[in-house]
C-alpha cells in the first residue's frame, strides 16, 4: 500500500511531513533515480500553481532532481492538463506539477506525470516510494536559502493556449456574454489570453491570486459564486475551474450549476451523433447520480463506473476503449484531445457544442432527473479498514436493504485528505438524509477527531 501518494499524487499541508523540505528534496532524488532507465541525464517539466509554497517546494524539488543528475525546466505558473501536454509534445522524461488542486492554500502536492503524458501508474508510485524512503534518509536537503533561483520559460503558457485553440479552430463567442471564475489559480495566468481570441464578451472572476486566495470561496469548489454573477450580469454561461484548472462546472443563465454529471450528459450526446463516442459508453464514478444513467441509457448509451478519481476513470476508459468519462466534481477526460482532465479544454468544448447545437445549456441537460443525493464529510484520525468496525458496517447493512433499488450507498476515504465520505443518493430525501447521518455518526464514533 502506498504511504505517500493518494489519488492525485503527494498532497498535505505545505512544511509539514510529507511536504517538508527533507522529503520533497527526497521525492526529486527518487524521482531522478527513477528515469535513469530513459537516460542518462533525463529531463523533467515542472509547472506549478499560485499557492505562496509553490516556489520554494519546486526550489527543493529541482535540488533533489539535480543531485539524482536530471534537469528540470519551469515552464512557470500553468494549469496541471498544461503541463502534462507539454511532456509529451516536447519529450521530457516526466513532468512535475506542484499543486493541490482545489485544496486550501495552506496545502499543495506533488503530482507526477509519465512521459506519455499520463499520470503515474500506482505501481510505479509505489516503486518511486520505495526509493524515496531510502533516500530520505541517507540524503540531508541543501538549505534552502542556498539554492539557485529558479528561471522560469513563459513561452509555455501560449504554446498551450495555441494547443487549446486548435482544438476548437472555428469557435468564436459571437454575441454571447460568459463569466469566467478562475480561482486565484493556475487558470488566472491562461484564461484571459485563451478567451479574449474568441471575442465575445468575457466577465473574468477571481484572476489576482496573492498566495493565499487560492480557492477561497471561489473555482469549482464555490460554484454559486459564478452562478450569481451570470444572473447578476445577465450572462448566458458561467464556467469556475479549480486551482490548477483540471476541473470545470458550470453556470446556465437561470444560475442553475451544471456539475460534471451534466456535462457528460450532454457531450455524450453531441459525441454520438457525431460518430465520435465509441462503443456507446461513458465511464463515470461511483459518485455520479443514477439520474445520469438513466438518461444516457435514453439515448442508447451504456455507462460503466470506475472508482473515484480521474486516473481510475482514464484506466476504465483506456480498457474499453471509452472516448468520454469523468466525475461529478467536473474532471471530464477526452483522450482523443488530452492526457487528463482538463478545464480550459472542457469549457471549450461545451461552449463549441452549445455554438454548433444552437441550443442552451438549459436544454441540453434539461432531462437530467437527479435523484436527492447528499455528501456528509466525517473528520477521522486514522483511515482503519471500515469493514473492522461492526457498528459501521451494521449501519452501511441497514441503508443498503432499506435502499434496495431505489438508491444507493457510497462510502469511502478521501485520497487527499482525513476525511470518509458519507454519500447516499435515494429517490426518498427523509430517508437519504437519515441513512446518510446514521453512517456518519458510527464512524465519527469509532473514528472521528
Amino acid at each position: 500500500m502506498r504511504k505517500l501518494f493518494g489519488t492525485d499524487g503527494i498532497r498535505g499541508v505545505a512544511g509539514v511531513a510529507p511536504l517538508d523540505e527533507q522529503t520533497v528534496y527526497a521525492v526529486g532524488l527518487a524521482l531522478a533515480h527513477s528515469l535513469r532507465p530513459l537516460a542518462l541525464a533525463p529531463r523533467v517539466l515542472a509547472g506549478r500553481d499560485t499557492r505562496a509554497s509553490s516556489s520554494w517546494i519546486l526550489s527543493m524539488l529541482a535540488a533533489g532532481l539535480r543531485a539524482g543528475g536530471a534537469e528540470l525546466v519551469s515552464a512557470d505558473i500553468l494549469p496541471t492538463p498544461a503541463v502534462a501536454y507539454l511532456t509529451r509534445r516536447d519529450g521530457f522524461h516526466a513532468g512535475v506539477v506542484i499543486s493541490a488542486s482545489h485544496n486550501p492554500w495552506q496545502d499543495n502536492g506533488i503530482k507526477l506525470f509519465g512521459p506519455d503524458g499520463f499520470k503515474l501508474p500506482d505501481e510505479v508510485e509505489l516503486s518511486i516510494e520505495e526509493i524515496i524512503f531510502r533516500h530520505a534518509v541517507v540524503a540531508a536537503a541543501p538549505a534552502l536559502d542556498t539554492l539557485p533561483a529558479i528561471v522560469d520559460e513563459p513561452h509555455y503558457a501560449a504554446e498551450y493556449i495555441a494547443f487549446l485553440r486548435s482544438l476548437v479552430p472555428g469557435l468564436q463567442l459571437g454575441s454571447r456574454r460568459v463569466a469566467v471564475d478562475c480561482a486565484h489559480g493556475a487558470a488566472a495566468a491562461i484564461a484571459p489570453a485563451l478567451l479574449d481570441s474568441l471575442g465575445g464578451e468575457v466577465m473574468l472572476l477571481n484572476t489576482a491570486p496573492n498566495g493565499r486566495n487560492i480557492n477561497d470561496h471561489c473555482g469549482a469548489l464555490h460554484p454559486e459564486t459564478v452562478a450569481a454573477a451570470v444572473t447578476e450580469s445577465g450572462a448566458e454561461l458561467g464556467i469556475t475551474l479549480d486551482g490548477d484548472a483540471d476541473r470545470c462546472l458550470l453556470a446556465a443563465a437561470s444560475g442553475r450549476v451544471i456539475n460534471g454529471d451534466a456535462i457528460l450528459l450532454l457531450c455524450a450526446r453531441d459525441m454520438q451523433a457525431r460518430g465520435l463516442l465509441t462503443g456507446n459508453v461513458v465511464v463515470a464514478t461511483t459518485m455520479s447520480n443514477m439520474g445520469l444513467e438513466a438518461a444516457l441509457r435514453r439515448s442508447g448509451i451504456s455507462m460503466q463506473r470506475a472508482a473515484v478519481g480521474d486516473r481510475y476513470v482514464l484506466e476504465l476508459m483506456r480498457r474499453l476503449d471509452a472516448a468520454l468519462g469523468g466525475e461529478q466534481s467536473g474532471h471530464i477526460l477526452f483522450p482523443h484531445l488530452s492526457t487528463t482532465g482538463d478545464g480550459l479544454l472542457t469549457a471549450l468544448v461545451v461552449l463549441d457544442t452549445l455554438a454548433r447545437s444552437g441550443r442552451t445549456l438549459e436544454e441540453l441537460t434539461a432531462d437530467l432527473k437527479v435523484f436527492p443525493q447528499t455528501i456528509v464529510n466525517v473528520k477521522v484520525r486514522e483511515k482503519l479498514p471500515l469493514e473492522g468496525f461492526p457498528s459501521i458496517q451494521a449501519a452501511i447493512a441497514e441503508a443498503e436493504a432499506a435502499l434496495r433499488e431505489t438508491g444507493r450507498v457510497v462510502i469511502r476515504y478521501s485520497g487527499t485528505e482525513a476525511l470518509a465520505r458519507v454519500m447516499i443518493e435515494a429517490e426518498d430525501e427523509a430517508a437519504m438524509r437519515h441513512h446518510a447521518e446514521t453512517i456518519a455518526a458510527a464512524i465519527r464514533a469509532e473514528l472521528g477527531i
